[in-house]
Order: structure tokens, then C-alpha cells, then sequence
């Protein structure tokens, strides 16, 4: 859609009921997806996205769901319809497809796109991404290739003329290992689309589609404008930032370089991938439209953060370099089974690029992860296989420069997602969660404190193995402006009663716990910002007396000296800190003398 063109004026009380009736429509998608789904990911969890988009591919609007699913849903249409062509979609039609190199994820995104047509004209589209719990392909174990990951299906008709193409849907069930699950997930999917396409022209024939088409001209306007004037108030200049994956899963501890470059030169901006590490041999790497991705939802956060419905106009001020062949751009064969995981750090590089330049709208280093354990075994049950995700488990967030990091919340890759209730997974699994707490002294400490991680331990009441591709556990969440570093995230087993703890990363696979034994999940925290003996010693007793905060690190790094009542003593706390501070400053001293 051409904002410019053959789009008659519309007023502005029309185009803020359309506004709010687009972003209605693609709730209600999202509503319909997970009151019929199957798999607790979708329905509890909420792994997937809906949206609405224009004849071209373009976002109208996409429901709040995955962040990381900003770009891929939209370049998923763009290439559906170069694959068929205009001419060659039809009303009745349902395109599908989980190429991961086409979505820019792995092959469990399953991404369902119905036309939508009004007076036989093809306006727009509807589209649900959703993540099934399984697609065939190696269990439990690292894979190197994208063909050990799973079935592949190309851009295919799965209704052609409202006709379902049921040889696709046998081949498809006859890949899976939980067919009858994955089956209505598909079920599930259609009913999202067709939901949208049923609310999209129920809109248009109330307002009129030329009244709909203008007002998401001015809609995709504004959220130009929006973003070029935020965009402005940003210093021009070039900032830079590294950061670093702890490993690939194979190449153990041999780290893997994360560098951006952000340009900002008036109204415009460009972040350039360019010197990202190239793709690797393990399953971490991500397809070219996530890359875009990281670059848009960053953006997005730093100039319309709450501009809604998502919609392509955002990011029409946006630039982004990046060649092919790196993480997040990686092209066929390479394995993308766990996509999500370094983008989440890209994003967080780009933040810390800019904190010089815009400290006040900065956010320090986050725990970046899903940390999520995958299980498989055999039900006592009914002797079946069961496979299940657990969590995410949420962890901490940066601190910003006028407010503490959130806690146990989940990382930016799964925006609007949810954890696994305690509830669901031991009425279902053969599981029993045996704790699930925040972690004392995780966050990173600063005038504002970074937000606390979490800890959860599960124990098996069967047999099953568990695997776990956690990353970020040496690159641990960064403060800034002399803020402190947070806890990394981790994993521990125990067995016959002994817990292992000295694992070199908190990537497992296919580890075999028998009944009794348990797993560990560690969430990493957030990293602070400001100097931490500036923190109110108010709000330090506070962190001590709810747990956040353990007495030592209070003294230790915050200067804080509590008293047994368990408030601060403010002549032992201004001591303390006095002391503290001519103790940095010697060596500093000491530095300059030397260089002199």
C-alpha cells in the first residue's frame, strides 16, 4: 500500500475508530488461537503471532505476542506472494509454509496466510505464526544441519479455492511425532486467520474499504512521523558496542563476538550488522529476517515504544546493513533450531551503543534467554510420549536511570508470552516443581538495581530426559554508567541426592533423570545503573528486609551498614561510604601519578 496514493481525505475520528478496530481484530485472532489450540505452549505460554497486512505485505497491524516476530511475519507474506504471484491467489486460498530461511526462524514456526478479498479485490491478508511443540527431526540433541531439525515444508496452497489439500496435511502428520496435537494446533491456526479475515471486512464494509485503505495511510503516516521526531532528539554520530555468546554447543567456551555500529544522522537511522560473528556450526543461528528484526524492535523501543498497532510506518526512518551469512542472517544449510537466543543480545548491544548518547532512555544488560528446559519420556500414565517445554522462567531486567530492573520477567524475544503454571505441568507431566523463587543478590547492583532472576527446581517423577540450550552464562548482563554486572543464568542436576553444578556452560543434552532426581534452572538478573553507593539506603534496607538484597552485599557494595531492627544506620552508612570512596580513589590517583 502506497500511503500517497489513491487515498481520499479521511477525518481524524475515522481514523482512530479504524485504528482501534485493527488492533481489535488482531486481539481477537489472538483470543481464538489459544481457546483452541492444543499444546500448552500456544494456549499458556502464548509462543506465536497474529497480524493483519496490506495487499503488498506490509504490517497493518500484528497482535502483541513475540517481538522477534516483527519482521518475519511480513516478509513470510512478501514471499508468498513473489511465489505465486498476485494473479495466482484466489479467494478460498490458505498459503503455508515453516521454511525457516523464508520466516528467519526455526522450523517449528508454522505460518498459516489467508487473502482477504472485497468486491472480488484482493486487499490485504491475514496471518497466524505459531510454534509447535514438535516437527520431527532430532530429539533432544544439537544439530548441525537445518535437515536434522525437522519436516520442511515450502511456500504450499494448504486450501486451494476453499478446497484443504489433504495429501499435505498426511504428509505433515506422518512427520511429527505428536500428530494428533500438531494437527489441531493447524486446526487452531486456521481458525486466527479466518477469524481476521471475517473482522477485517466486517470493519471495511462498515467504513468503507477507501475509508479503511486512508486511514491506514494516516496511521502508517503518524507512526513515521512519531518515530523521525524521536529519532531527532537523539545526538548525531556514530556509536559502537560489543558483546559476546558464551559458545556454539560445540565449540565449547569459544565465544562468539556480537559488535553493532549505530549511524544517527538527522531524522534517520542506521544499525549495521556488519561485523557480527558469521554463522555457526551449532543450532544458534537465526535467518536474515530476524536480523531486520533486532535492528526494528530496538527502534522501536527507543522511539515509539508504545505507538500502537504495530505497523510498518515505524520503521520507515530505519536503515539496516547487514551481509548474509552471519547468526542472524545464516543461510541454508545451517541449523536454526534455537533461532531466539543470540538476537535477544544483538538487541541488547544496540541499547548499550546508544547509552552514552541517550542515557536517560538506556537500559542496562538483561539475563537475554528463554531459559527453558525441554523434557521428553514415557507417560506412567498411559505409556505414551510426552514432550513439553518448561517455562520460559523469566529473569532480570536492566536497571534505567530512574528506575530498578523488573524481575523474573521474561526476555525481550518473548514480549507478551507467559510462564509455565506450577498447576498445568504437574496435572499433566510427570513432574513437581519443588521451588520456584527470585535469587538472592542476582541482580547487578546501582543507584538503581537491577532486576533479580529466578531459580526453579523441578524434580522427575519418571523417568525423562531434559535438555537445555541456555546461553548468556559468562556474558553475564552488563550495567552502565558505573553500574555493576548481574548473575549469569545456569543450570544444575541432581542425582542420587548430589547436586552437579560445575558445568561449563548450562547447555545439556538428553540428560537421563530418573525418578527422585531433579533440575535447576538459573535465570540471570539485570544489570545496574549508576553507582550503587547512591542508593538510597532507604530502598537498600528495603531490598535486605524483602530478600532482594542479602546484609553482606548490602554493606559490601551498596555501603550500607544495617542495624538489627533492620533499618539503616545512617552515621555508620555515611562512614562506610565515605571510606569506600577515598579507597577507589587512591588507586586512581595512584594510576594518574603513573602516567604522569
Amino acid at each position: 500500500m502506497n500511503p500517497a496514493a489513491d487515498t481520499p481525505d479521511v477525518d481524524a475520528v475515522t481514523v482512530e475508530i479504524v485504528r482501534n478496530g485493527l488492533f481489535a481484530v488482531t486481539e481477537e485472532m489472538k483470543t481464538n488461537l489459544t481457546r483452541t489450540a492444543y499444546n500448552l505452549i500456544i494456549y499458556e505460554a502464548l509462543d506465536f503471532t497474529v497480524g493483519l497486512f496490506t495487499a503488498e505485505g506490509d504490517t497493518i497491524s500484528i497482535g502483541l505476542g513475540l517481538p522477534m516476530f516483527i519482521r518475519g511475519m511480513s516478509e513470510t507474506v512478501k514471499a508468498k506472494i513473489r511465489h505465486f504471484g498476485l494473479d495466482n491467489i484466489h479467494p478460498g486460498d490458505i498459503l503455508v509454509t515453516n521454511d525457516a530461511y523464508t520466516t528467519g526462524s526455526h522450523l517449528n514456526h508454522f505460518t498459516f496466510t489467508m487473502p482477504v478479498f472485497h468486491e472480488d479485490k484482493l486487499i490485504a491478508f491475514t496471518c497466524c505464526m505459531a510454534h509447535w511443540l514438535d516437527v520431527g527431526g532430532t530429539l533432544g540433541q544439537i544439530t548441525t544441519d537445518i535437515y536434522s531439525e525437522g519436516i520442511q515444508i515450502p511456500i504450499v496452497k494448504y486450501r486451494k479455492a476453499g478446497v484443504v489439500n489433504q495429501d499435505l496435511v498426511d504428509i505433515i502428520a506422518m512427520n511429527v511425532r505428536l500428530a494428533e496435537r500438531a494437527m489441531g494446533d493447524l486446526r487452531a491456526q486456521i481458525t486466527a486467520i479466518t477469524t481476521g479475515e471475517r473482522r477485517f471486512l466486517e470493519l471495511v464494509q462498515r467504513y468503507s474499504w477507501p475509508a479503511v485503505k486512508a486511514s491506514v495511510a494516516q496511521i502508517m503516516d503518524h507512526s513515521d512521523a512519531l518515530a523521525r521526531a524521536n529519532t531527532r532528539t537523539i545526538p548525531d554520530g556514530t556509536y559502537e558496542a560489543e558483546s559476546f555468546m558464551d559458545d556454539d554447543g560445540l565449540e565449547i567456551g569459544k565465544r562468539i563476538p556480537i559488535r553493532v555500529k549505530v549511524i544517527k544522522k538527522g531524522d534517520e537511522m542506521t544499525i549495521d550488522f556488519s561485523d557480527v560473528a558469521k554463522q555457526v556450526r551449532g543450532f544458534y543461528n537465526s535467518g536474515f529476517t530476524t536480523g531486520i528484526a533486532c535492528a526494528q524492535v530496538a527502534y522501536k523501543c527507543l522511539t515509539t515504544p508504545t505507538d500502537y498497532p504495530v505497523n510498518d510506518g515505524s520503521f520507515r526512518s530505519l536503515k539496516v546493513i547487514m551481509p548474509m551469512g552471519t547468526v542472524i542472517s545464516a543461510e541454508r544449510p545451517f541449523p536454526m533450531r534455537v533461532w531466539m537466543t543470540f538476537p535477544m543480545t544483538v538487541i541488547d548491544t544496540i541499547f548499550k551503543a546508544l547509552a552514552g548518547a541517550i542515557p536517560e532512555r538506556s537500559i542496562a544488560g538483561h539475563h537475554a534467554d528463554l531459559v527453558f528446559p525441554n523434557i521428553h519420556g514415557i507417560s506412567p500414565e498411559d505409556g505414551r510420549l510426552f514432550i513439553v517445554g518448561i517455562g520460559p522462567l523469566g529473569g532480570g531486567w536492566g536497571a534505567k536511570s530512574r528506575e530498578d530492573g523488573v524481575s523474573a520477567t521474561v526476555c525481550i524475544n518473548d514480549g507478551d508470552t507467559h510462564n509455565s503454571p506450577t498447576e498445568q505441568l504437574e496435572s499433566k507431566y510427570p513432574v513437581l516443581v519443588e521451588s520456584y523463587r527470585l535469587r538472592e543478590d542476582s541482580s547487578g547492583a546501582g543507584r538503581q538495581r537491577g532486576g533479580l532472576g529466578a531459580e526453579m527446581v523441578v524434580q522427575a517423577l519418571s523417568p525423562f530426559s531434559v535438555t537445555t540450550r541456555i546461553d548468556r552464562v559468562h556474558c553475564k548482563p552488563w550495567g552502565l554508567d558505573g553500574g555493576g554486572e548481574a548473575a549469569g543464568n545456569g543450570i544444575a542436576i541432581r542425582k542420587d541426592g548430589k547436586w552437579e553444578t560445575d558445568l561449563p556452560n548450562a547447555k545439556i543434552f538428553n540428560v537421563r533423570l530418573a525418578r527422585g532426581d531433579a533440575y535447576k534452572m538459573l535465570s540471570g538478573g539485570g544489570g545496574g545503573f549508576g553507582d550503587p553507593t547512591e542508593r538510597a539506603p532507604e530502598l537498600v534496607a528495603h531490598d535486605v528486609a524483602e530478600g532482594y538484597v542479602s546484609a553482606a552485599v548490602a554493606s559490601e557494595v551498596y555501603g550500607v551498614v544495617m542495624r538489627p531492627d533492620g533499618a539503616p544506620d545512617m552515621a555508620e552508612t555515611l562512614a562506610l561510604r565515605r571510606y569506600m570512596a577515598t579507597q577507589l580513589a587512591e588507586p586512581a590517583a595512584a594510576a594518574d601519578h603513573a602516567v604522569v
